[in-house]
């Protein structure tokens, strides 16, 4: 009898949970896309000098980089849901890690701008390829998490990015900084063309069971295909969820474009104390999109699924909301510390916009992630290309204070699209 038990466990399937480590793999992939943009706004004030930049030269190079990721949006959503994530995303490393490391040679405003400009154009198709992973690989209770792992790494990236580029120019330079992140994306591009496949099922580290769980409850399209944009495009839900996330992503790279310039001419901090002080408020944000990526799950396990996407309204909506106090309350601080203080619960807030936002690609998008993920980077990143010449422009004409509190009255336009979202519901389901 004991003989018979152990023979049948021996012969019982196990489910593998590889998809945990491609979950790992999304987070890197994102972590080293962050850092390779936050490290041109901590080596801002050695460059400025440098090469005699005043802020709207700054926030110039600073858009060419959003312009060419924004362009790239739509595109590389298609790229991916054409071509798969695993051979998109591949290509889109390694552009974006040559051009990174082509930063150091630089000797202008015009070759710097040329190259953010690349730099954006190759990271464009990257989270519409991470998107489309979440989608592929994780179960439809997991979604919260997945794109956790997204987000996680996105605002990690700020968090190690500062600190590694003081230490780093301290060694080597403001150029060598560039030169080894580059070498770092090629390393992550290979790690991800190694251990990533479009379609779990031919993974050869994946069991039968893992990709049966991945795939419970999911539609039978499994085939690659074009999105149908001309119905995509007639949604007033489609619409509502690219403009919400301008303006989110708007005050997300106000913080990462000018928060250490900020930092160091209000307050007068050098560069070591500046890299410390702007990685906090990041710190914020990661420890939030985590947690609600989390609550996201949680309430989804329950019966009552549809709670869940009520609630990615609900938490999005209280995200901005306390999102633009904070900003606002930073703005009025005389100290560092409580300065920082406002800005931390702002930017975290805004991890609840971001998780909603994200969460809810997968069950607006279906089959068709890619491109709903290209869409709304593609409006993010418009506000990417706004948020650093508008806030130099801001700053210039009514200083850093005024500029901070003009940007928290943005945050009623997320209110307003996020009652007409309804995350619940595919796009093309209307």
């Amino acid at each position: 009898m004991e003989m018979e038990r152990t023979m049948d466990s021996a012969a019982a399937p196990t489910r593998t949970n590889y998809r945990w480590k491609v979950a790992s793999l999304i987070f890197l992939v994102s972590f080293v896309a962050y850092m390779d943009r936050v490290n041109l706004s901590v080596a801002t004030p050695v460059i400025m000098q440098e090469f005699g930049f005043n802020k709207i030269d700054m926030g110039f190079l600073q858009t060419c980089f959003f312009a060419g990721y924004a362009l790239m949006q739509v595109p590389g959503g298609i790229l991916a849901d054409r071509f798969g994530l695993r051979k998109t995303g591949t290509f889109a490393i390694l552009w974006w890690s040559l051009f990174t490391g082509l930063t150091a040679f630089a000797q202008g405003k015009f070759s710097f701008a040329a190259i953010r400009l690349a730099f954006g154009l190759g990271e464009g198709p990257v989270f519409p390829s991470l998107g489309n992973a979440c989608y592929k690989w994780f179960h439809h209770d997991e979604k919260g998490k997945a794109s956790s792992a997204i987000l996680g790494g996105t605002f990690f990236g700020p968090v190690v990015g500062p600190i590694a580029t003081v230490v780093l120019m301290g060694w080597l330079g403001w150029q060598g900084v560039f030169i080894a992140f580059g070498i770092i994306g090629a390393l992550v591009a290979y790690a991800w063309h190694r251990y990533t496949r479009d379609d779990p099922k031919d993974c050869p580290y994946v069991s039968e069971e893992e990709v049966a769980y991945i795939n419970e409850a999911r539609g039978e399209h499994t085939e690659k295909a074009v999105a149908p944009w001309k119905r995509l495009l007639t949604n007033h839900r489609f619409w509502a969820v690219g403009l919400q996330f301008l303006v989110v992503d708007y005050i997300m790279y106000v913080f990462l474009a000018w928060l250490p310039m900020f930092l160091t001419e209000v307050y007068g901090l050098n560069l070591k104390s500046m890299g410390f002080w702007t990685a906090v408020p990041w710190i914020a944000l990661t420890a939030m999109v985590f947690f609600s990526g989390w609550l996201s799950d949680r309430l989804a396990m329950g019966k009552n699924s549809a709670r869940q996407y009520t609630m990615r309204t609900a938490t999005a909506i209280a995200g901005i909301v306390v999102t633009s106090l904070g900003l606002y309350a930073a703005s009025q601080m005389a100290s560092v510390e409580a300065a920082i203080f406002w800005m931390t619960v702002a930017l975290g807030a805004l991890g609840f916009c971001m998780s909603a936002t994200w969460s809810s690609v997968m069950s607006l998008g279906g089959r068709f992630s890619g491109s709903v993920s290209g869409w709304i980077n593609l409006w993010g990143n418009i506000g990417g290309v706004l948020a650093p010449v508008v806030t130099a422009f801001l700053v210039e004409a009514y200083g850093w204070n005024n500029a901070f509190a003009i940007t928290a009255l943005f945050g009623s336009i997320v209110v307003v699209c996020w009652l007409l979202v309804k995350p619940g519901k595919q796009l093309l389901e209307d």
